[in-house]
């Protein structure tokens, strides 16, 4: 397989992808932008049929799986929802694997979708490696890894496409396996050049940060935030690779920063969203960017019903 990205097909991609994923709302918010102390460009990836912005790359990858394989996948809950979701419209077979503490809210979204879940290991990236072998042991499976497909970061950098009606300084990428800034960060580096590409990672989770910095995947001992959907512990190499030609720079937020961007996010855009989903805010929150106008992407709005009832409360 041919693993470097083409902006080429992103922009195929875009006139590919199940419109229910693409064209989603973007806009300077005036009180986030007083919040922030800047104008701040806001993507929103959570009104979907998945709640996220992982139907863009599901979509854009499943196309070219052969109807008699069963896809084998690890996820948080968002990309195997994505990945459910694809399969469902094509009649395909999805087993996803997902850590022991998987937020049960995205678990049981999995399931309604159709997906079959095993739930196996400590954390993400022990679901991971179960269901690599599992696959191996299969040989009817396809294994897909969110991270390492090009089509899915593919997929994902449709969202740069949509951004580029809107002036960037500095563009905020939430960063988990890396598919998303990458996928974004190849596009923009080309078409609009002058935009920065910051990745944003959790402090507690800091592992794609430290790899983007020494050049080659380096693995933290564990990954210890709220924020499940960018807990990664184990880099892929690729994206690593990615990341290192498309992204100026990775920042990383503490859990206090992403906890008050849920409650500005809830009190100035009204909207309810995983702690994931806000880190892009939560940098604005603790960190200085030169180039200005700021923009960042709310990349998923499936919370815990625990959180979802502090929030509300």
């Amino acid at each position: 397989m041919n693993l470097s990205l083409s902006l080429e097909r992103i922009e195929r991609a875009s006139d590919l992808i199940d419109p229910a994923f693409l064209h989603t709302p973007q806009y300077v918010h005036t009180g986030l932008s007083r919040r922030l102390g800047r104008d701040t460009v806001i993507k929103v990836e959570t009104l979907n049929p998945i709640g996220s912005f992982k139907g863009r790359g599901a979509d854009h990858f499943m196309r070219g799986v052969p109807l008699d394989r069963q896809v084998v996948c690890a996820s948080a809950g968002n990309f195997g929802q994505a990945i459910a979701y694809a399969a469902r419209a094509r009649g395909l077979e999805v087993r996803v694997f997902a850590a022991t503490a998987a937020n049960p809210a995205k678990v049981a979204a999995m399931r309604e979708l159709g997906a079959r879940v095993e739930l196996v290991g400590a954390d993400f990236d022990e679901a991971k490696a179960a269901a690599r072998a599992y696959a191996d042991r299969h040989r009817e499976c396809l294994f897909v890894e969110d991270g390492h497909d090009p089509r899915i970061a593919e997929g994902a950098g449709t969202i740069a496409v949509e951004l580029a009606s809107m002036e960037v300084g500095t563009l905020l990428v939430p960063v988990g396996n890396g598919a998303l800034i990458s996928g974004i960060g190849c596009w923009m580096k080309e078409r609009s050049p002058r935009t920065k590409i910051v990745g944003v990672c959790a402090a507690g989770a800091p592992a794609m940060a430290h790899s983007w910095r020494e050049g080659r995947p380096v693995s933290s001992p564990q990954a210890a935030t709220a924020a499940d959907g960018i807990a990664v512990r184990v880099p892929v190499p690729v994206a690593v690779d990615w990341m290192r030609e498309y992204v100026d720079d990775v920042v990383l937020v503490s859990e206090e920063a992403i906890r008050e961007a849920l409650f500005v996010v809830r009190d100035t855009l009204g909207l309810l969203v995983e702690p994931s989903g806000v880190v892009g805010v939560a940098a604005a929150l603790q960190h200085e960017f030169a180039d200005a106008p700021l923009a960042t992407i709310i990349t998923g709005g499936n919370l815990s019903d625990d959180l979802r009832a502090e929030l509300t409360s």
